[in-house]
């Protein structure tokens, strides 16, 4: 029997439900290929990450220790032939320093999206931006009150 065929869009669902949201991040290499290339959309310096299913899953356990259990909700998702764009909210709690702002306990969201190249089954690269002055502004705000 043939396994059933799943969509680029049922991967990155699937990634983003298991492994981004912290639940699983060990899970990151049912997913992702051996090296992947996370493009950093930031105006004022592009960078490229090479990422493979083992330094994400650490990358994972970083935001889960500067977090905690945090929520993570999919807000949209898109797909267009092997390109998946996906938008989400996290909500978790400043955990540890970030950015040079000392942790708070205080409540911390985090709106991100990111475009997701599917090749064989695995995510191959993807291209990444973060709402950092909303969440720059909330850092500046827990250490003022």
């Amino acid at each position: 029997m043939v396994p059933p065929i799943i969509s680029s869009k049922e991967i990155v669902k699937a990634f983003l439900t298991e492994v981004r949201s912290g639940k699983a991040p060990d899970q990151a290499k049912k997913y992702l290929a051996e090296t992947v290339l996370a493009h950093q959309l930031n105006s004022e310096k592009k960078t490229t990450v090479t990422r493979t299913p083992e330094n994400y899953a650490a990358h994972v356990r970083e935001l889960l220790t500067q977090y905690g259990n945090y929520t993570f909700e999919i807000t949209k998702l898109l797909a267009d032939g092997d390109k998946v764009y996906a938008r989400w909210k996290q909500s978790g709690h400043h955990l540890t320093n970030l950015d040079g702002y000392n942790a708070t306990g205080k409540p911390l969201n985090e709106i991100a999206s990111a475009v997701y190249r599917v090749k064989n089954g695995k995510i191959m690269e993807y291209w990444i931006q973060m709402d950092r002055f909303g969440f720059e502004q909330q850092l500046q705000q827990q250490q003022e009150n």
